[in-house]
């Protein structure tokens, strides 16, 4: 399952992603916003988190807000959770490869729809490499208990 959350500035961008994942036939569940009314990231980082936690381990997040970056931040305060600003296709494999992300973040602002399928396809296409990573991976997981 993929789970969507944006603010009001990746409201439009998350829209392109959602017909994208409709026409790949893949499961996705939008949880907000709905609108570009202004709310506040953090609330719909928190939902797409708690999904993930709550999930198996083949469940991603996309987030959206003006540049990714505030979504990540707020989305990475919850244990279990590895969330990569993506700003092109390699970014987005080497965050599944290297780093085991399981959440991409995405710039409403910042990249256009095109990109941000081209980034997610190639997210999503990518598996986690283990091997020489895992090592990383573990000192990371033991840092959220600090």
């Amino acid at each position: 399952m993929v789970y969507l959350g944006a603010d009001h500035a990746g409201f439009e961008l998350k829209e392109s992603i959602k017909s994208h994942l409709e026409e790949k036939g893949i499961k996705y569940l939008d949880l907000g916003t709905d609108s570009l009314k202004s709310v506040d990231y953090p609330d719909y980082a928190l939902k797409v988190a708690q999904k993930i936690k709550e999930g198996n381990e083949e469940d991603f997040g996309v987030l959206f807000c003006g540049t990714g970056i505030g979504m990540a931040i707020a989305a990475n305060k919850i244990d279990g959770i590895r969330a990569a600003v993506v700003h092109d296709e390699y970014t987005a494999e080497v965050a599944k490869k290297h780093n085991k992300a399981n959440i991409i973040a995405l710039g409403g602002r910042t990249i256009t729809p095109t990109e941000a399928i081209r980034y997610l396809d190639s997210f999503m296409s990518s598996k986690y490499e283990g091997g020489r990573h895992e090592n990383r991976i573990s000192k990371i997981d033991s840092m959220e208990k600090v």
